[in-house]
C-alpha cells in the first residue's frame, strides 16, 4: 500500500517527500530526488494531520528527527495512515512480546543483586551496566517506546535506573547487603576478638571493594580489624588461607599481629610478615636464590665505622673532596671544623656518623641514579643537591662493595630486587587480598611494591588500615600523601572509618581532634569516646611543676596504672626521674620519645619539652638539601608532622594528659592550645 501527493500538492508543497510506501516491517518515504527507509525498529510515532486542503503524515524517529509528508489528499491520508496503524501495531504487538522476555530475564538478574552473596564493587558496575546496555540494544522495539507496553514497561525502568543511577543503587544494595551480612555473622562479629566489634569495624571487615582505606583513629581497634578481616575473608569464602597476604612495619608488629592471628582464628596459615620479610620471600623464589640481609643493617657501629672510614680515606686522598665536605659541613650545617686534617678529629667523625648513615639511607631508598636524583630534586636546591650526591658517591660505592664482598643485601635492595622481579614476571604473586597495617607509614619504594604486586593480578585487593593524623615517620621517607590521596594511588574503592575510640575520653578526643584537623589536608572523620571525661582531663602546666604533678599522683594512682612522659627528643627526660625509685616507689613511671610511644598507651601522660629553640618543640626546619632533595616534599601547612607528633602524644593517654611548657620561651602550640580551650593552670 502507498500514498502519494496530489500533482498541485507536489507543486505546491515544495517538499522532498511527497509518496510513502508501506513496507513489510517499515515505511519508505521518498520524492524526486530524495528517499528515506524507516524501519519499524526506528520508528518512536506516526501522526496524522490535516491541514487547510491536504493531509499530512509525521514520521517521528530517535533523537528527535521528524520526516514528515505534505499535499496528500486528505481522505487518502487518513486510510493509509488508518491501515498503517493496524500494521505498526500488529508488529509492535509481537515485538513487545519479545522485548519483555529479554526484559523481564535481564530484570531477574538485577532483582537477584540483592539476594547475592557477595559485594557489588565500584569496579563490577561498568561490566554491569554494559550488560544492560547490550541487553537493550537487543530489542526490536525502540527504547523510548517500552514504557508504553506495560510487560515491559517496569523491566525497562529498573534497567534505566540502573544505568543512570548506578552508584547510587550500588551503594543502596551494598549497605543493605552489608546489614543482612552483619545479622547473619553476628556470633563471628561477636567472637571473633576479645571484645565484639562494633558496627563502623564491622562494616569496614565486610567491605567488598578492590581498594579500601580504612581510617583507624587511635584506641579505634585496627589490630581487631586487620584480625576480622582475615577472618572473614576465610568465612565467607573470599580467599583460603595462602591466598591472603598481611604485611606490616616492622618484627615486633608482625608478631604480635601473627599471636592474634592464632589465638583468634585458631590458625597458622595466615603469617603476618615485614616488607623486608616479603621481599626476601619473593626474591629467593623468583630468583632461586636465598638473599642474606648484610649485617650492616642489624649492626650500627660496625655500619658507622665502614663509612667514616672511607669519608676519612676520600678526604685525606683527594683534596677537592675534603674541600667540598669543609664547605658542606661548615656552611650549611654551621659546624665548627678543626684547621687542617679535620676528617682526623674522633668527635667531628662521632658526629657526623650518624649524618652518613641517615643520607647513605635516603639515597638507597630511591634507589635511582645519581642523575635522575639530581634532575627529581627541586629545582632551587639542585645544584646543592648534586654537589652532596657527588660527595656521597665514593660511600655509596664503598658500601655497594662491601655488600658485594659479604655476599649480602641491605634493606633497600630487597625492596628494589622484589620490584624488579615481580616487574619481569618470574615470581607469580599467590595472594588475591593484601592487607597492611599501619598504612599511614607507607613509603613510595613500599608503595611501588604493592604495585607491582597488585599489577600481576587486576583483582587483587588491598585493604588499608591507617591513620593519616598519626603519620610521622617522613624523615625514614614515609609520604603521607599516599593516604590522604589513597584511592587516585591505588584506585577507586572505599574509605571506612572507625569512628570509637576505646582509650581516651571525650575532652581529650576534642581537644587533640580539634588540633589536628586544624590543617586542611588531614582527612575529615569522627573519633567519639565512650567516656566523657572532664574538663581538666588535658591541661597546660610550667614545667617547674612536674616533681609537684609526680607528688600528686603519686596520692591516687595505682601501681598497676601507667605514667608516660614523653619528650621530642631523648636528651629532655627529666633529671628527677633518676630518684623516681625512692621518692615515688609506687608510681609505674616510664619516660621515652613521642616517636617511640607510637602504638603504646597508658593511664596518664605527661607531655613534656612545649618550647621555642634548638630542642624546641614542634621542632625548627633543620633538613640538609640532600634531604630535602631525596624527601617527599613537605606540605604547605606549618609544622604539619609536628602536630601529628604532638596529636601522638596526647592520644597515648587514657585518663589525663598534662602538657608542660616553659613560660619564658612557650611553644607556638600552647598558644593554640589556648585557643582550643585547653586550660592553663599554674600548679596541678
Amino acid at each position: 500500500m502507498e500514498l502519494n501527493a496530489t500533482s498541485l500538492g507536489k507543486h505546491l508543497a515544495q517538499h522532498p517527500y511527497n509518496r510513502v510506501r508501506l513496507l513489510s516491517a517499515g515505511v519508505e518515504v521518498s520524492g524526486p530526488r530524495h528517499e528515506y527507509l524507516i524501519p519499524f525498529n526506528q520508528l518512536i510515532s506516526v501522526a496524522c494531520k490535516r491541514g487547510m486542503v491536504w493531509g499530512e503524515l509525521e514520521f517521528t524517529l530517535p533523537d528527535g528527527k521528524v520526516v514528515r509528508l505534505h499535499g496528500t489528499e486528505w481522505q487518502e491520508t487518513q486510510r493509509f495512515y488508518h491501515y498503517f496503524q493496524r500494521v505498526w501495531q500488529q508488529w509492535s504487538d509481537e515485538m513487545s512480546e519479545v522485548s519483555a522476555g529479554v526484559l523481564t530475564a535481564q530484570g531477574d538478574k538485577l532483582r537477584a543483586l540483592d539476594s547475592q552473596g557477595a559485594w557489588l564493587s565500584r569496579r563490577d558496575l561498568p561490566a554491569l551496566q554494559q550488560q544492560i546496555e547490550d541487553t537493550l540494544s537487543a530489542l526490536p522495539l525502540p527504547l523510548a517506546r517500552l514504557e508504553s507496553f506495560p510487560a515491559c514497561a517496569a523491566d525497562y525502568a529498573l534497567c534505566r535506573a540502573w544505568l543512570r543511577e548506578g552508584e547510587e543503587k550500588r551503594r543502596a544494595r551494598n549497605h543493605n547487603w552489608t546489614a543482612r551480612m552483619l545479622e547473619q555473622h553476628a556470633a563471628f562479629f561477636a567472637t571473633v576478638e576479645s571484645s565484639p566489634l562494633n558496627r563502623s569495624q564491622a562494616e569496614a571487615v565486610v567491605n567488598g571493594e578492590s581498594s579500601v582505606l580504612v581510617l583507624a583513629g587511635a584506641g579505634s581497634g585496627k589490630t581487631s580489624v586487620l584480625v576480622a578481616r582475615a577472618g572473614w575473608l576465610l568465612r565467607h569464602g573470599d580467599a583460603t588461607a595462602d591466598q591472603i597476604l598481611l604485611l606490616a612495619f616492622g618484627r615486633e608488629a608482625a608478631a604480635e599481629m601473627n599471636e592474634r592471628i592464632q589465638s583468634r582464628l585458631q590458625t597458622q596459615a595466615i603469617t603476618a610478615r615485614t616488607f623486608h620479610a616479603l621481599a626476601l620471600h619473593i626474591i629467593e623464589q623468583g630468583s632461586s636464590k636465598k638473599p642474606r640481609v648484610s649485617v650492616l643493617e642489624s649492626d650500627g657501629a660496625q655500619r658507622r665505622a665502614l663509612l667514616i672510614a672511607h669519608w676519612r680515606q676520600q678526604c685525606s686522598e683527594k683534596k677537592a673532596q675534603a674541600n667540598g665536605w669543609r664547605q658542606w659541613l661548615s656552611e650549611e650545617l654551621g659546624w665548627t671544623l678543626p684547621e687542617g686534617a679535620f676528617w682526623q678529629d674522633d668527635a667531628l667523625a662521632a658526629r657526623l656518623a650518624t649524618r652518613l648513615e641517615r643520607w647513605l639511607s635516603l639515597i638507597r631508598l630511591h634507589g635511582g641514579a645519581q642523575a635522575t636524583m639530581i634532575e627529581q630534586a627541586p629545582e632551587a636546591i639542585r645544584d646543592g643537591v648534586a654537589r652532596r650526591l657527588r660527595l656521597m658517591a665514593p660511600l655509596v660505592k664503598a658500601w655497594k662493595t662491601a655488600l658485594k664482598e659479604e655476599g649480602a643485601i641491605d634493606f633497600s635492595g630487597l625492596i628494589h630486587q622484589a620490584v624488579n622481579i615481580l616487574e619481569k614476571g618470574r615470581f607469580i604473586s599467590p595472594w588475591k587480598h593484601i592487607l597492611v597495617d599501619e598504612f599511614q607509614d607507607i613509603s613510595p619504594q613500599r608503595a611501588a611494591l604493592l604495585h607491582a604486586l597488585r599489577q600481576q593480578n587486576k583483582r587483587v585487593s588491598l585493604f588499608a588500615v591507617g591513620d593519616d593524623w598519626q603519620a610521622i615517620y617522613r624523615f625514614s621517607g614515609a609520604e603521607v600523601s599516599l593516604t590522604t590521596d589513597f584511592h587516585p594511588h591505588f584506585g577507586e574503592g572505599d574509605r571506612c572509618v572507625l569512628d570509637t575510640t576505646y582509650r581516651f575520653t571525650t575532652r581529650i578526643g576534642e581537644m587533640a581532634n580539634a588540633f589536628i584537623q586544624q590543617n586542611p589536608q588531614q582527612l575529615k572523620k569522627p573519633l567519639n569516646s565512650l567516656s566523657s571525661g572532664h574538663k581538666k582531663s588535658i591541661v597546660l602546666l610550667p614545667e617547674d611543676q612536674l616533681g609537684a604533678l609526680l607528688d600528686k599522683l603519686s596520692g591516687y594512682a595505682r601501681a598497676d596504672q601507667r605514667i608516660l612522659l614523653l619528650a621530642r627528643y631523648h636528651h629532655l627526660r627529666p633529671a628527677l626521674l633518676d630518684k623516681a625509685g625512692t621518692r615515688w616507689p609506687h608510681l609505674n613511671l616510664a619516660f621515652m620519645t613521642i616517636h617511640a610511644s607510637k602504638g603504646q598507651q597508658a593511664d596518664y601522660v605527661i607531655v613534656l619539652g612545649l618550647h621555642t629553640g634548638h630542642d624546641g618543640f614542634p621542632a625548627p626546619a633543620r633538613e640538609s638539601l640532600i634531604e630535602q632533595g631525596l624527601l617527599p616534599t613537605p606540605e604547605a601547612f606549618p609544622d604539619a608532622e609536628e602536630r601529628r607528633l604532638a596529636y601522638v602524644a596526647m592520644t597515648r593517654a587514657k585518663e589525663q594528659v598534662w602538657l608542660l611548657f616553659d613560660p619564658t620561651r612557650p611553644s607556638p602550640f600552647v598558644a593554640i592550645f589556648n585557643r582550643l580551650g585547653i586550660p592553663q593552670l599554674r600548679k596541678p
